[in-house]
């Protein structure tokens, strides 16, 4: 039974180690709104133009905010800025 579990185990490690994040492609009409709202639920940096930078989970994204869920280093805080206050979207795109 022990080696059975230990099978279940390594194997179930080896599977999610193999996790391969999606390419960014970017078309014509793309804005900084569709390309975080392509990316909900996934952790990505934005950068601010007030040079600071937030990494967190993309929740929800309009026409004039984005939350971010789960921020890097403050995993009990959210925040919400302003899309017209981002200068660039950093995305793994490498596992």
């Amino acid at each position: 039974m022990k080696k059975y579990l230990s099978l279940l185990l390594i194997s179930g490690i080896l599977f999610t180690s193999n996790v391969v994040a999606e390419p960014l492609s970017v078309g014509n009409s793309d804005s900084i709104q569709s390309i975080l709202s392509a990316q909900k639920g996934n952790r990505v940096t934005i950068m601010l133009t007030s040079g600071n930078e937030l990494t967190g989970k993309v929740g929800e994204v309009n026409s004039k905010i984005v939350h971010l869920i789960e921020l890097s280093g403050k995993e009990f805080f959210d925040a919400v800025t302003a899309i017209k206050k981002i200068e660039a979207v950093v995305i793994r795109t490498k596992g």
